[in-house]
């Protein structure tokens, strides 16, 4: 199983200028208000999550991961160090 994570916003160029300063290149449209990206080690969502909840009262973001099959998990500010912590935990390589 692959570990997803999806940004939404409401707000068009949100998920554009935070990808782009987060991978510090051009990774998407200004126009896309959905993103995904599927990881095939859980623990390198780790870095993208932390930068998120750091900077999401700069942008109009929801983040949702996925860990199994058909449960998504909202990522905010109360649950940030446990999810990161459970990653850790359960991939441990």
């Amino acid at each position: 199983m692959n570990a997803i994570l999806d940004l939404y916003s409401s707000r068009k160029k949100d998920i554009s200028i935070f990808l782009n300063k987060f991978y510090n290149n051009n990774i998407c449209d200004e126009k896309v208000m959905k993103w995904e990206k599927i990881f095939n080690n859980p623990v390198e969502m780790a870095d993208i999550i932390g930068v998120f909840v750091d900077n999401n009262d700069k942008y109009s973001i929801n983040m949702w991961i996925s860990l199994d099959d058909g449960f998504f998990l909202n990522v905010s500010d109360n649950n940030v160090n446990q999810i990161i912590k459970y990653l850790y935990e359960r991939y441990p390589y």
